[in-house]
C-alpha cells in the first residue's frame, strides 16, 4: 500500500508562485511513474507533470515552462513548483503513482495511487 498526502494548496495572485509537496508513505517498488493531476471546476481531470524513477520528467503543454516536478528521494517527497500562474491553472491538484515505468502522456485511470487533493486557487 503507498499514502500520498499533498499539501502546500493555497490562493495566490495571478504571476505568483507556490510548490505543492505531496509526502509519499508505503512499499515504493524499483520502478515508478509519480504525477500531478488537477481538476478545475466544471473541467476533466487532467495530468500536469510526471516523473519517473529514471528522473525523466513530462508536462502537459500549458505549464511547460512555468511549471516544473522534483522528487527528493531522502524525504520521500514529491514537488511542483509553479510560477507565472494564471487564473486557468485554478484547479484541485492531486499526486498519483503507478509502480511502472511513466508512459507520457498518462491517463488518471492508469494510476494506482492517489492522494485526496490540494487546492489552488489564482486571483487576478
Amino acid at each position: 500500500q503507498v499514502q500520498l498526502v499533498e499539501s502546500g494548496g493555497d490562493s495566490v495572485q495571478s504571476g505568483g508562485s507556490l510548490r505543492l509537496s505531496c509526502a509519499i508513505a508505503g512499499y515504493m517498488n524499483e520502478f515508478y511513474c509519480l504525477a500531478w493531476f488537477r481538476k478545475a471546476p466544471g473541467k476533466e481531470r487532467e495530468g500536469v507533470a510526471l516523473i519517473g524513477n529514471d528522473g525523466r520528467t513530462s508536462y502537459t503543454d500549458s505549464v511547460k515552462g512555468r511549471f516544473t516536478i522534483s522528487q527528493d528521494n531522502a524525504k520521500n517527497t514529491l514537488y511542483l513548483q509553479m510560477n507565472s500562474l494564471k487564473s486557468d491553472d485554478t484547479a484541485t491538484y492531486y499526486c498519483a503513482a503507478v509502480f511502472r515505468r511513466c508512459a507520457p502522456p498518462e491517463s488518471d485511470y492508469a494510476m494506482s495511487y492517489w492522494g485526496k487533493g490540494t487546492l489552488v486557487t489564482v486571483v487576478s
